[in-house]
């Protein structure tokens, strides 16, 4: 997606400017209801105290490092992650080169070189989940001490939940691995979604069928829901000029389809986006779709006739999640 963010975003611990801080520490991937309570808590006391609130992040996710085939699948980008705090009220971002030197330090090496001498910290607040130092030695308690012992405050906050449901980036990609997109939405606070910039497909969608598609392809390590199709949302991020009936930023109905193609023997996979009622050219914008409601899973289809069949069924019932009237 483009933005145009105004967060001061340091890269390195070098890159810190020098200010007293009230810090929140995390992945903080997806910025899920959970980690805005945090944000928010963190711009607060910032605000109460006139001190700069820093969101303190990692890049690569820790377990990149440490146990690599462990890697979960990423909510979002480190951009995205900027994003969403600024909207928050974060005045800064640093996101810490997660190396393995960095994961060596115990915890008191960690307060002291990063959280006291780097980013100042006066006020920290974390989740009561929270562990730092080599090994996870570090727990809230042992934050608690260190604060204490320097002069820092510490705030810990329970952890969010709903009917039984833990907020966290875990529960969310089981959520996307279950095609459970309004499941997700609940725990993110908005429709997960996904931004990239649409390429040329097979052109198949329509020559062939009638479905001219908005095709995207992702990383393997970026979060997707699970294949199928989906009713959603479309938008057009960039600003550049669009040939056809569509416009910037405004969202457009949409029948969205995760996966390859089995019917057509297509192995890549990706989110092709059918713009119900639309017609523009849109190779080369950034556009982000979001994901409001699974539909089916995917299938693979013994004719082009019956394919078709299943998409009209898809866009009718489509129409009707979203409240949209044929055109």
């Amino acid at each position: 997606m483009t933005y145009s963010l105004s967060v001061d975003i340091w890269h390195g611990l070098g890159d810190v400017a020098p200010a007293a801080s009230v810090v929140t520490i995390g992945v903080f991937d997806g910025v899920h209801r959970g980690h805005q309570t945090l944000i928010g808590r963190a711009v607060t006391e910032a605000t109460a105290r006139d001190l700069r609130s820093v969101l303190l992040t990692f890049d690569p996710h820790p377990v990149a490092v440490i146990r690599p085939d462990k890697m979960p699948a990423l909510l979002g980008t480190m951009t995205d992650r900027a994003a969403r705090a600024e909207a928050l009220g974060i005045d800064a971002m640093l996101a810490v080169p997660f190396t393995r030197d960095l994961a060596q330090l115990s915890p008191e090496e960690f307060f002291s070189s990063v959280l006291l001498d780097v980013v100042q910290a006066r006020v920290i607040v974390v989740g009561e989940n929270f562990t730092f130092g080599r090994m996870a030695a570090g727990d809230v308690n042992t934050l608690r001490e260190l604060g204490e012992a320097h002069g820092v405050e510490v705030i810990v906050l329970p952890l969010l939940e709903e009917d039984g449901i833990r907020f966290s980036s875990t529960t969310v990609r089981g959520m996307l691995d279950s095609g459970d997109v309004s499941g997700a939405a609940r725990v993110l606070g908005r429709p997960f979604s996904v931004s990239a910039t649409v390429v040329r497909g097979a052109g198949r969608g329509g020559k062939e069928l009638g479905f001219p598609t908005a095709n995207m392809y992702f990383p393997d390590e970026r979060a997707l829901p699970t294949d199928g199709v989906y009713a959603g949302w479309f938008i057009i991020r960039s600003a550049a000029p669009i040939s056809g009936d569509m416009e910037p930023g405004q969202r457009y109905p949409a029948a969205i389809s995760v996966g390859t193609n089995p019917t057509f023997g297509d192995t890549r996979r990706s989110v092709e986006t059918f713009v119900l009622d639309k017609h523009a050219d849109l190779y080369g914008h950034d556009c982000e779709v979001e994901f409001i409601e699974h539909i089916r899973g995917m299938e693979k289809f013994t004719s082009v006739e019956e394919l078709l069949s299943a998409m009209n069924r898809d866009v009718a019932e489509i129409r009707t999640v979203l409240g949209i009237s044929s055109s």
